[in-house]
């Protein structure tokens, strides 16, 4: 029963799915250590492609490992500065992600942490905080790390091509597809839906 209800009476919560984006290599172009926001460039496509999973209902959550925080190569500030900038970019496409959330941590720097993808303590903060359904979730992303979630969660996965998504390719197995980019991620999660 939810609190406060009239006459006490049980809703129903539903649930949204999200489409949970790696950052660096599927939605803006790969750059080593990314400090500085005027490096910030969304790849083509990548407008087209979270305007087409919004009308259809997901959530567009972003989930990025960002180690160079840890190894001491930028600070969260520069970090922020540079989501700050692709959040600019996204608004003047008409965008605007639900969430964006980031590990800092490097187990070299620091040991193992429970938010660094493949671990799934971001999407998990992220379905308590925003009501999401994981396991009607998708989860992409230009390495097989993005993807993995998938698997604990009960999701689906898809490698993108761009950034590092050609080298991932020998170690992607047969339950996760690839696709050349996140526009045509995108039109294959709506036609599987």
């Amino acid at each position: 029963m939810t609190p406060g209800a009239p006459g006490g009476t049980d809703v129903a919560t539903t649930q949204r799915p999200a489409v949970f984006l790696d950052r660096d290599g599927t939605l803006i172009r790969e750059r080593h250590y990314l400090a500085d926001p005027s490096d910030v460039e969304l790849l083509p496509g990548v407008s087209e492609a979270l305007s087409l999973l919004r009308g259809s209902g997901f959530a567009l959550v972003v989930v990025t490992n960002q180690s160079g925080i840890a190894r001491g190569l930028f600070g969260e500030r520069d970090y922020e500065r540079v989501a700050g900038r692709l959040d600019a970019l996204l608004r003047e496409a008409g965008l605007i992600l639900d969430g964006s959330y980031h590990c800092p941590h490097h187990p070299e720097v620091g040991g193992p942490c429970s938010c660094r993808k493949p671990a799934t303590g971001l999407h998990r903060r992220a379905a308590r905080e925003m009501g999401l359904s994981l396991q009607d979730s998708w989860f992409v992303g230009d390495r097989v790390r993005d993807l993995l979630p998938a698997r604990e969660l009960g999701g689906r996965g898809i490698l993108v091509r761009t950034g590092h998504g050609m080298d991932e390719l020998p170690r992607l197995s047969t339950e996760f597809p690839a696709e050349p980019d996140l526009l045509a991620a995108a039109r294959r999660m709506l036609s599987s839906a």
